[in-house]
């Protein structure tokens, strides 16, 4: 079986490398040709684990290769996926769907024989029957169907997710459509993957509400979070209280200092948008969106306050900067919001970041970039936890505690236990839990 892929961003790349474990022989094309040349010589424009490998171990087998050639691309292939970017438009908050529209355009004037067209990307209910339109008006004669089959990947495990995911969705009109994606994802069916088929609209739904749904969760234990700081209660006991109710289940259920990245930000607005403009609002995921965006801005208030109610003139060592770990994505990252409020109060910034830095220079050009956690912590006024990678999960605690110019830790992750930071001599101000102060260091006098 033959597929292309138009687009090589994080969907269509991981997208494409998986199908081709599969043993299907995958064409990515994109328009950037500096993009191509990377990946022709196995250099991945993204950081994602195990990505690198699986690329170059099918491209060996001759299983997946890049170009720039989308007529190339398509010609011989049984489905073309348009995996193109869909970010928020500027002014109303819908999804920008000009690239889906220009893939679409390109691929109906490249079609020779039958192929079903597939909406890989994310995008609002109706777009389906809009890239059918546009296809139509390309090539008249037909000779196509039009399927959506929404991804369900995350950031820093989406091989996993692809290979062994908790569902696959596919909305297809006609059985010729859904009998092509139905062995396309053969390898999935036979591990017993439960495989969802719907008609196009319900399938472009799914998406939205799946990841509403989960933003929903976030900012609940978010806004439980801060109910617990005043009456004293733990959220993270809270969190595993009602995580062991079946109905409710422990993921997502983890305090933070909001969501970012490049899905629930962008697909909360563009579901928000659609309900409008359907006259049947969703007043829960308006008050997510407003919710989450106010707690990134408090954020920086909590700082501030923890660092005895001003910044100006202190040294904050940031750990973390992406919006999450294992991944260098920068899109939405609380980060963005909360180090400018910072350096605008006047604290200066050592940070590090695994794997963001690069992504992050552009965004936040203003901060001392460190080569490692301890670096960033040389003489700070106090260490901010932003992101939990593995890598700050087991810090040297009594290093950091000789590190830092005041012995203060701000983990708005929540990696660390209260008592074993107040043993290390580290005060410790976490997310909805009770505040914790270093003990007096005794000291031995001559």
């Amino acid at each position: 079986m033959r597929i292309a892929i138009v687009g090589t961003g994080y969907v269509g790349l991981v997208s494409g490398a998986c199908f081709s474990e599969f043993g299907v022989e995958v064409v990515c094309v994109d328009q950037d040709k500096v993009k191509i040349a990377c990946l022709q010589r196995g250099e991945m424009p993204i950081f994602e684990p195990g990505l690198e490998a699986l690329v170059a171990r099918n491209a060996a087998a001759g299983r997946i290769s890049f170009t720039t050639d989308l007529t190339a691309a398509v010609a011989g292939a049984e489905a073309v996926f348009i995996a193109v970017g869909t970010p928020s438009r500027r002014g109303d908050g819908h999804a920008d769907l000009s690239y889906v529209f220009a893939a679409a355009e390109e691929i109906g004037q490249a079609l020779t024989d039958y192929a079903v067209v597939v909406t890989k990307s994310t995008v609002p209910v109706g777009t389906g029957r809009e890239v059918a339109a546009i296809l139509r008006r390309a090539r008249p004669q037909g000779g196509f169907d039009v399927a959506s089959n929404p991804e369900f990947l995350r950031e820093g495990s989406a091989i996993e997710d692809f290979m062994r995911p908790d569902r696959v969705v596919i909305g297809a009109d006609n059985d010729r459509a859904g009998a092509v994606l139905r062995t396309l994802y053969r390898p999935l069916y036979l591990i017993e993957t439960p495989i969802v088929f719907t008609d196009i609209e319900t399938a472009e739904l799914i998406k939205y509400a799946a990841n509403a749904f989960l933003a929903t969760k976030i900012t609940f234990i978010n806004e439980i979070a801060d109910l617990c700081e005043k009456v004293g209660a733990d959220v993270q006991q809270v969190a595993k209280g009602i995580g062991l109710d079946g109905r409710i289940g422990p993921k997502f259920l983890h305090a933070g200092p909001g969501f970012g990245g490049s899905c629930f930000p962008k697909d909360c607005q563009a579901l928000v948008r659609t309900a409008r403009e359907a006259q049947s609002p969703l007043s829960i995921v308006e008050t997510v969106v407003r919710v989450n965006d106010a707690r990134k801005s408090r954020m920086a208030d909590k700082i501030i306050s923890a660092c005895g109610g001003s910044v100006a003139s202190k040294t904050l060592a940031v750990l973390g900067l992406t919006f999450k770990p294992n991944t260098d994505d920068m899109r939405d990252s609380p980060s963005l919001s909360i180090l400018p409020r910072l350096s605008a109060a006047g604290a200066a910034i050592r940070a590090f970041d695994p794997e963001g830095i690069q992504e992050a220079k552009k965004l936040l050009p203003n901060l001392v970039y460190c080569a490692d956690a301890y670096e960033a912590m040389e003489g700070a006024d106090a260490l901010v936890l932003l992101t939990e990678w593995n890598a700050f999960r087991a810090l040297d605690l009594d290093r950091v505690q000789s590190l830092l110019a005041t012995p203060l830790v701000i983990d708005l992750r929540n990696i660390y236990q209260p008592e074993e930071m107040v043993a290390a001599g580290l005060s410790y101000v976490s997310i909805g839990r009770t505040t914790h102060t270093a003990r007096p260091q005794l000291r031995a006098f001559a």
